[in-house]
């Protein structure tokens, strides 16, 4: 019985956590992170959050890109130089995007 009623408070915390997980459209809306040329997500203002989540979303961005390369018969670098150039176009209004090395909302 003692260890069911320990249990309920940490399972309670675990639950409160993720609930505050960082999201994309939330730190995009937030001005947290932005699209680069590079097909990679980048952070506009530091935070241990935004970059934890570029990271994790980069690391599946670029294996992704190795898969289409690979498919497709290309190199890598023809992979993100094309999705960045999506992501460019395709970032919503009031979102960051990097432009010559310059964060710009679009």
């Amino acid at each position: 019985m003692k260890k069911s009623v320990f249990l309920l408070p940490v399972l309670a915390l675990s639950f409160a956590f993720s609930a505050f997980a960082l999201d994309l459209t939330a730190a995009k809306s937030q001005g947290l992170v932005g699209e680069t040329a590079s097909g990679y997500l980048a952070t506009v203002k530091n935070s241990a959050d935004a970059k934890s989540l570029v990271d994790s979303i980069n690391a599946k961005r670029k294996a992704k890109y190795e898969q289409l390369a690979k498919k497709h018969g290309i190199t890598l670098a023809q992979v993100e130089q094309q999705a960045g150039k999506k992501a460019l176009q395709k970032t919503a209004k009031g979102h960051f995007v990097k432009v010559n090395g310059k964060w710009v909302k679009k």
